[in-house]
């Protein structure tokens, strides 16, 4: 198998490691420098080049795209996507997790617990938005900040919008959010493989430091994560988009809580720290996805026309609530349960006599049309939570 691993540092522990595991399965690996790519497009068939001749067949890239060649990095996974080629992480993905702002709010959409987090432009808008994230002291967030560098913790509400106000000034993107007090100074990293965490770290910040970032001096230590939290980091990759991530969480009072999720995890930390063999359970997971491709089930079963593949929410008051799969009906007209979404965990081919249960979501094949039937009306647009917010304290006091 022919393997390229788009990287600009190939003296990099990250880089290094991932060769070393292609060649342990005698496979051909090249390193190749994104920014050195040409992109060729025209009727029909999509091409790349280096350094002028066009770029080898290779049956899977595993992207290692650096913050600082970020556009340029997406567009060349995004050509080799075009031809064919499987690549590690999707160019959508890598954009998707690469921007804060953006992964969290896809995340917000979902059950997974994320800090309260606020963007604002306003000057006037500054002082209600750390208000509404629970007051100071608060964390400020540069949008393109990587390795801890643009996090600041402001103790106090006046100096929280100061250290804004001054960064929106020299044009800066910033997120406001909520300090979570009971995990400060450490975080863990579970670092996902497809759908599995395959080794996590809790990180410890040293001294006065708040931030855990090994680049920080932040210390490791091996950690066996719950099932809870295991299962948080592998539906917060899948719902950004990534197939391999570096998902850090902040251990909450109410459990995991979000706090970055990284498509080029470094992989010196998480190996030194567990001893696990994480480039080799990369590079197998490579190896299985170019031999057994995952289907886009919803493109490609559509052998008839009206046929195809789509997904039956079960509502509280869905006539199916209770019944059993065989005794639902869908199997008498012609539809197929594929897969069963229950609780975070996907059931493929679920037995005849599991019980549908409310919030349970069926990914069918059949006729549209039937189908049509089971899917309930578009709802109305939902009515906003009131959120209680606390009476702003005077400008003369500190706020806790």
């Amino acid at each position: 198998m022919r393997i390229a691993i788009l990287s600009r540092g190939p003296q990099l522990y990250s880089t290094r490691r991932l060769v070393e595991a292609a060649k342990a399965r005698k496979h051909e690996v090249d390193i190749v420098d994104v920014l050195k790519l040409a992109i060729s497009l025209e009727e029909g068939y999509p091409d790349i080049h280096l350094r002028g001749k066009p770029l080898k067949d290779y049956d899977a890239a595993i992207p290692r795209i650096g913050a600082s060649a970020t556009f340029f990095g997406t567009a060349a996974v995004r050509q080799l996507e075009q031809m064919d080629v499987f690549c590690a992480n999707t160019a959508q993905g890598i954009l998707s997790s690469r921007d804060k702002l953006r992964c969290l709010q896809i995340l917000s959409r979902h059950d997974i617990g994320i800090p309260a987090t606020e963007f604002v432009r306003r000057r006037q808008d500054v002082l209600p938005a750390i208000e509404r994230v629970g007051g100071a002291p608060v964390i400020i967030k540069l949008l393109e900040g990587t390795q801890g560098v643009g996090v600041i913790l402001a103790d106090k509400i006046e100096i929280a919008a100061a250290i804004v106000e001054t960064l929106q000034s020299t044009k800066q993107n910033v997120l406001i959010q909520k300090f979570v007090a009971e995990s400060k100074g450490r975080d863990v990293r579970a670092f996902v493989v497809g759908d599995q965490v395959v080794a996590a770290m809790r990180r410890r910040a040293q001294g006065q430091e708040f931030r855990s970032n090994v680049h920080r001096g932040g210390k490791t230590e091996a950690v066996q994560l719950s099932e809870q939290y295991a299962e948080t980091a592998v539906r917060a990759a899948q719902i950004v988009g990534l197939r391999i991530a570096g998902v850090d969480m902040l251990e909450g009072a109410n459990g995991p809580q979000i706090m970055e999720i990284n498509s080029s995890p470094g992989l010196e930390g998480i190996e030194t720290a567990t001893g696990i063999d994480v480039a080799g359970a990369i590079m197998d997971y490579v190896q299985e996805q170019v031999r057994f491709p995952d289907l886009d089930l919803r493109q490609r079963l559509t052998v008839s026309k009206g046929s195809g593949a789509a997904e039956i929410p079960i509502g509280a008051r869905s006539e199916l609530v209770g019944l059993t799969i065989a005794s639902c009906g869908l199997r008498q007209k012609d539809i197929v349960i594929l897969t069963l979404h229950r609780d975070g965990k996907a059931i493929t081919n679920p037995r005849a006599d599991r019980v549908l249960q409310e919030g349970d979501r069926l990914l069918c094949f059949g006729k549209l049309a039937v189908m049509r039937d089971f899917v309930p009306e578009h709802k109305l647009p939902r009515v906003r939570k009131l959120k209680r917010t606390r009476v702003p304290a005077s400008s003369g006091s500190d706020a806790r």
